[in-house]
């Protein structure tokens, strides 16, 4: 067994142990006190975004004993998402995948310590916001490295990563004239996950079969791409039917 697929067999099976306990502790019933009621919704659903939330508790309750800053976060976030850009462009896809969820996970507690802290503030949610674009601009350009040679391939990661943009710009902009919009399929976690698992599955796939390294993530890579200019379109649409 290569060392990917038993690092990723490890953390599949922790996660699923751990959503046993989650059920079985009837933790699901209780009220989150730190979620916010405007979050879009998860392709996988409430449940399992919940039971992300309570898996990350005992990091997030350290945090908060410690009184870590949620901006450590936010600036580990990019840390994250810029070294899954290093690991993507010089062929190391299994840990860009890891980096790019971990990234992710950053991008949750920051929210959630701040809110647990009483420092949720404008100020907050603006570096927020702007820093996981930081995160994400990182992670696609050393994808567009990776992909280099191939034409078709780099102009699909441009697409994914002009789409993710355009999803977050449309939100501010829309916020910005008074719209709250978080609707549609291709959200920040989406991406991540998406990029993240193909990254972590390409070169397991490609060991056990006969693909060549990196077609898994293009894949999920033409999903991000349509998924985010799809989205970004959609919420032009409906930000521009309800703006004053």
């Amino acid at each position: 067994m290569s060392s990917e697929l038993l690092g990723l067999v490890i953390v599949v099976g922790v996660m699923l142990l751990s959503l046993v306990m989650y059920v079985v502790s009837g933790a699901y019933r209780r009220e989150d006190q730190n979620e916010i009621s405007d979050r879009g919704r998860f392709i996988l659903g409430p449940f399992a975004r919940s039971w992300l939330f309570w898996f990350l508790g005992p990091l997030e309750r350290i945090a908060v004993g410690l009184r870590i800053s949620p901006t450590t976060f936010n600036v580990l976030g990019v840390a994250l998402g810029v070294s899954a850009g290093f690991c993507f462009g010089t062929g190391n896809l299994n840990p860009g995948g890891w980096l790019i969820l971990l990234s992710g996970t950053a991008d949750v507690l920051d929210g959630r310590i701040a809110r647990a802290q009483g420092l949720a503030s404008p100020r907050g949610a603006f570096l927020d916001s702007t820093l996981d674009r930081f995160a994400e601009v990182g992670a696609f350009v050393g994808l567009a490295v990776f992909y280099r040679n191939s034409v078709a391939l780099t102009i699909i990661v441009a697409c994914a990563m002009g789409g993710s943009l355009l999803v977050s710009y449309a939100r501010a902009r829309g916020e910005s004239v008074g719209v709250i919009c978080n609707v549609g399929p291709m959200q920040r976690a989406e991406r991540l996950l998406l990029v993240g698992l193909g990254g972590i599955l390409d070169p397991i796939i490609s060991e056990q079969s006969n693909l060549d390294p990196g077609i898994l993530l293009a894949s999920a890579l033409m999903l991000v791409a349509a998924g985010a200019v799809g989205t970004a379109a959609y919420r032009t649409m409906w930000i521009s039917k309800r703006a004053a």
